[in-house]
């Protein structure tokens, strides 16, 4: 769940970006599935964080890390203040078995980016 004093940045058209969270005289720019995106720096630059990163990551693939401590690839279906919601990736199957996984915010600790593999 988001904190008590975490302030909502949002980008020019409303839409929710992240939060600043305050650090002593410093802020830290925590994205919408609650990872840290920077060091804490000054307001100025956690703004400038925020809007560079965008929301357009969560249209990527994430890895969860199961209860037996395997990942399971996934894709962010939902997240709010309080929860983020994934699928079992399927990629774009009809038909199959659904998996969904509801994870309270923030769950950055069980969410990592798919590693990529270099073709070199």
């Amino acid at each position: 769940m988001v904190q008590d004093g975490w302030i909502e940045h949002h980008r020019a058209d409303g839409e929710l970006l992240g939060w600043i969270r305050p650090q002593g005289n410093d802020f830290v720019p925590v994205d919408l599935l609650g990872r840290e995106l920077s060091v804490p720096t000054d307001w100025l630059t956690a703004e400038s964080t925020l809007d560079d990163a965008g929301i357009g990551y969560l249209a990527d693939p994430f890895e969860l890390r199961l209860e037996d401590g395997t990942w399971q690839r996934v894709r962010v279906i939902e997240v709010t203040a309080t929860t983020i919601r994934l699928k079992r990736e399927d990629f774009g199957a009809i038909g199959g078995t659904r998996v969904n996984f509801t994870l309270p915010f923030p769950s950055a600790q069980r969410l990592r980016s798919v590693p990529t593999t270099s073709t070199d």
